[in-house]
């Protein structure tokens, strides 16, 4: 029985030490500059705060959205979280309270240029 609290114990801090880190998600906020499409791969063209990235996503893909130009949040993902081999990121409306349960615009990688 003491063997079972024990691991019971270990779990329970394993799982809130896991959700821990989904809570400690960078936000940023970004400006989308334009957008092209290349053989199936939708390129964003962004900046965030006054350095210029990329963020890529299949076209195709639930979670791929050509967003107009403006202003949106950022919100970068714990390491191997995400649909791609790169620094995923999800993108939510400017005015989002909080990104996660909000409605999420599109996920994607994140490159610098």
């Amino acid at each position: 029985m003491k063997k079972e609290h024990i691991l019971f114990f270990l779990l329970a801090l394993f799982l809130l030490f896991g959700t821990a880190e989904l809570w400690a998600q960078e936000r940023s906020y970004i400006t989308v500059r334009g957008n092209e499409l290349n053989n199936g791969v939708v390129i964003l063209d962004i900046l965030q705060a006054g350095k210029a990235y990329e963020l890529h996503c299949n076209q195709g893909a639930s979670s791929c959205t050509a967003l107009k130009t403006g202003r949106y949040q950022m919100v970068e993902l714990p390491k191997n979280f995400g649909m791609y081999d790169c620094r995923n990121v999800e993108i939510y409306a400017e005015s989002a309270v909080n990104p996660g349960k909000d409605k999420k615009l599109g996920e994607y990688c994140l490159l610098e240029k």
